[in-house]
């Protein structure tokens, strides 16, 4: 296991220096000049010229991607141009409300979208095995932004506790004050206002859990070992919990941990309705800000987080099914 994942740490590498080197060329080949937005358009060649040497963006781009990468492998990664903050500053800010927020969201659609499929799964073609797959059609085709909408419209207009938008406290923070000091209130006040951002994040994760598990369930129920456990005089629930749904995971798990990075990046458009405090939201201003720093940043930073969550997803394999081994 430990070579396993020593490998795929350096797989890694390549990876991440393919991520920033697109990142910096998009972000640099992108229309509009920051140095002239920030100065405005009263500033004069000899400020535009001074304000580019201060940056570095008068040297040629292979020279700048140099600096800017060697300086962020030592976790340096620039100053912001409009804000004239440290970019990691900035980043890890935010990146706390975003992974709630993400992490929040898996937990929602996991603990609906997996009983769901069972439930189908154990009733296949009943009416509550077409009920369940229609809702699951109609949750994965739901945009998130328009969910978003919606439960502003009709859930947060109507229920005076569940504020419509911002993020007032951390849930974990909330859980661990419960924990340790016997105090609910701000792990409630944190769950009021996280509900309706990952609901309207999670609703389309869980239509997909809950499809996946009910396909991949049913092709483990009709393997001969299922058969022997039931001959065996078992209980129909305990061959399907134990038995049936352990080996029907292992699909289930992969697309969870692919769902949750692209969660990182679809928080995007849910922050934004919600005027939630994430990493997303930042990226967004930075990018209509022209602020390449961050961008560049915020974007790295996503794929760090996206690729160590692909690592854990592997390692989960064998904790789910002791029979894989990786070596």
């Amino acid at each position: 296991m430990l070579r396993y994942i020593i490998r795929r740490l350096v797989q890694m590498i390549p990876l991440l220096i393919g991520v920033s080197i697109i990142v910096f060329l998009l972000g640099h080949l992108a229309p509009g000049d920051p140095v002239r937005l920030l100065l405005g358009e009263e500033a004069t060649e000899e400020d535009v010229a001074r304000l580019n040497a201060i940056y570095g963006f008068d040297q040629p781009l292979p020279v700048q991607y140099l600096r800017w990468f060697t300086r962020a492998i030592t976790g340096d990664l620039g100053v912001s141009i409009r804000q004239t903050m440290p970019v990691r500053a900035l980043i890890f800010e935010r990146l706390g409300a975003t992974l709630e927020l993400a992490i929040f969201s898996v937990v929602i659609a996991v603990l609906l979208g997996i009983p769901v499929g069972v439930f189908a799964a154990t009733r296949r073609g009943s009416l509550w095995d077409y009920v369940s797959m229609i809702v699951s059609l109609i949750g994965v085709s739901m945009p998130g932004f328009w969910l978003g909408l919606v439960l502003l419209s009709y859930v947060a207009l109507h229920v005076p506790w569940l504020p419509m938008f911002g993020r007032d406290a951390s849930v974990f923070q909330g859980l661990w004050v419960l924990l340790t000091q016997f105090r609910a209130d701000v792990f409630l006040t944190g769950l009021r206002h996280i509900l309706l951002p990952a609901t309207a994040l999670g609703v389309s994760m869980m239509a997909i859990i809950a499809r996946l598990t009910r396909s991949s369930l049913l092709e483990v129920l009709g393997k001969d070992y299922i058969r022997t456990a039931q001959a065996k005089g078992l209980k129909y629930s305990m061959v399907v919990l134990k038995h049936g749904l352990r080996n029907a995971l292992l699909p289930v798990i992969t697309i969870v941990g692919i769902q949750f990075g692209a969660m990182l990046g679809g928080a995007v458009v849910t922050e934004t309705v919600f005027a939630w405090p994430g990493v997303g939201r930042l990226v967004v201003n930075a990018i209509s800000q022209r602020d390449f720093p961050l961008v560049q940043g915020g974007v790295l930073m996503m794929a760090v987080v996206f690729t160590f969550v692909n690592l854990l997803v592997d390692i989960s394999y064998a904790l789910v099914n002791p029979r894989i081994r990786y070596e």
